[in-house]
């Protein structure tokens, strides 16, 4: 909760020092006439409304759970993601547009110098913001945030670009250019928007996040205790910075309820710990079958009725599916789960 209301103020900052910079853009704009720094103004607006959609996203996300929502508010970031990726596609060809229109009607630029300074200056700034927000939100797990720094830094190359790109009109006096460079600037921003809608609309459907799950799983692999003979049917997902995680584990079945019960505990202890962000296990206690004997590693088990033959390592491949010990036949599921 605290590191939620941190996000929120820190997002604050950023949509303050957005508007900012967005009016010293259209200032340059004002000046050169420029299509290709229209462009750039253009998506800053798109950055001030992203930045606006971002921080009440982060606001609900940071509410805890209720009755209503169980599982948190941690799913609106997703959807402040995809509507953000989206609004810098539409700004992206609203600016292939506007440059096209312009290549055929003429384009006059002057003040190229006052503007190229202004817009370098505002390059400098997102910069410096862009570095923080992403690497605030991979702190925190916050894809409303990663997404916000990503498109500033993509804002930032744009920008670089665009400089160039006025450099290179002012010393050639080809102002034709500047629609050319507008274009190419606003295909650059419609791919990165579209790379964020992919990711935010995987999160949305609960698409599995390979590399976040392996590390789970790694660090589980790290820690193992010989109880925890197995686990299969690894599901892994997203609700914002939280991570809801349900899975089979098989333990002795000769363990009380409250042995095995702590020992899941433990194992949900030491995940929440090792990966530094909120997980909720859901956990599903397998008994432990003859043919487990062969790969529990309890040596002094006072009910083995097979020697000990080799040990399972656990991998993402190995986990994720729904088969007990790597059994070609799935076990029966829908049992209840212990938290």
């Amino acid at each position: 909760m605290v590191a939620g209301r941190t996000n929120v103020r820190f997002q604050a900052w950023v949509l303050g020092i957005g508007v900012v910079l967005m009016a010293i853009k259209f200032a340059a704009w004002h000046i050169t006439r420029s299509n290709a720094i229209l462009s750039d103004a253009l998506e800053s607006i798109v950055n001030v409304a992203a930045g606006a959609i971002a921080l009440y996203s982060l606001f609900l996300a940071a509410k805890p759970k209720d009755r209503e929502h169980p599982y948190g508010h941690g799913k609106v970031e997703f959807i402040s993601a995809t509507l953000e990726g989206s609004m810098v596609v539409v700004a992206g060809m609203l600016i292939i547009y506007r440059a096209a229109e312009a290549w055929i009607t003429g384009i006059n630029i002057h003040n190229i110098g006052q503007g190229m300074l202004l817009i370098a200056a505002t390059g400098i700034a997102n910069l410096v913001l862009g570095i923080l927000l992403r690497t605030k939100g991979r702190q925190s797990h916050s894809i409303t945030m990663e997404a916000s720094g990503i498109h500033l830094l993509s804002d930032v190359w744009t920008t670089a670009a665009l400089v160039l790109g006025l450099l290179a009109i002012h010393l050639t006096g080809l102002h034709w250019l500047d629609s050319l460079f507008a274009i190419a600037f606003a295909l650059f921003i419609c791919w990165q928007g579209l790379r964020v809608v992919r990711r935010s609309v995987g999160g949305i459907m609960d698409e599995t996040d390979m590399a976040v799950a392996a590390d789970l799983v790694r660090i589980i692999e790290e820690h193992r205790r010989p109880a925890w003979i197995d686990m299969h049917n690894f599901r892994v997902i997203k609700f914002g910075s939280a991570l809801h995680i349900d899975c089979h584990v098989t333990v002795p079945w000769y363990f009380t309820v409250e042995a095995a019960h702590a020992e899941i505990t433990d194992l949900a202890r030491l995940v929440n710990k090792g990966s530094g962000r909120e997980v909720e296990f859901f956990i599903h206690m397998d008994p432990c079958i003859p043919r487990s004997c062969t790969i529990c590693q309890i040596m002094d088990c006072p009910v083995r009725q097979a020697p000990f033959e080799r040990r399972i390592p656990w991998r993402l491949a190995t986990v994720l599916a729904d088969k007990k010990h790597g059994a070609d036949s799935p076990e029966p599921t829908g049992a209840t789960s212990l938290k």
